[in-house]
């Protein structure tokens, strides 16, 4: 494979902003190569529904500003349509747990959730910032309009909040327990 389609390919799976750095450091090339590579994508990209947005230091892909109408009317029909089992599942762990960085929401919920988790940032139910801890990723947490539509003030007031806390914490014990049995037994 040609370092033109393994960008593209994370750059579709990640679906937010992905440094560039990070990009030369999982390739293992220069930041030259990565520079080229995502000019060759960017053209090739020119009569495609997306394109290469890019920066000094990040590149994403978005929607091509040629059917911003049609995104917007998906965008309408998804906002008037039930967030759905997944959403539901996806918010609840963000209110409980939250914030978390995409990958513990997915490790959480043995499945990746980039696409609900757009849907939930659209609809204003959860708000996306920098990891404090790790700049290359971002944390989910819920907004201000999610506790306004459950009619809370704070996510503590979630009825049983503290027997749910208490559980997810049991879960999340047993389960790094586990794994690191699992670690521990698996041949090296």
């Amino acid at each position: 494979m040609n370092l033109e389609m393994n960008i593209e390919a994370v750059l579709f799976y990640k679906a937010e902003p992905v440094k560039k750095s990070v990009l030369a450091e999982l390739f293992s090339v220069s930041p030259e190569a990565i520079e080229a590579a995502l000019s060759t994508l960017r053209e090739s990209l020119t009569l495609r529904g997306v394109r290469l947005v890019t920066t000094d230091t990040v590149a994403q892909l978005v929607t091509a500003p040629e059917v911003s109408d049609l995104i917007e009317s998906v965008r309408k029909d998804e906002l008037r349509g039930d967030i759905g089992k997944a959403g539901a599942e996806t918010l609840a762990i963000i209110l409980y747990r939250g914030p978390l960085s995409r990958i513990e929401i997915d490790r959480i919920r043995g499945v990746n959730s980039a696409f609900i988790l757009r849907n939930l940032l659209i609809r204003g139910l959860v708000e996306r910032k920098q990891h404090p801890t790790d700049s290359r990723s971002f944390v989910y947490s819920i907004t201000s309009a999610l506790l306004n539509h459950l009619g809370i003030e704070r996510r503590e007031s979630m009825p049983e909040f503290e027997n749910v806390m208490n559980a997810l914490d049991t879960f999340e014990k047993q389960d790094q327990e586990e794994r690191e049995k699992a670690n521990e037994q698996s041949p090296s």
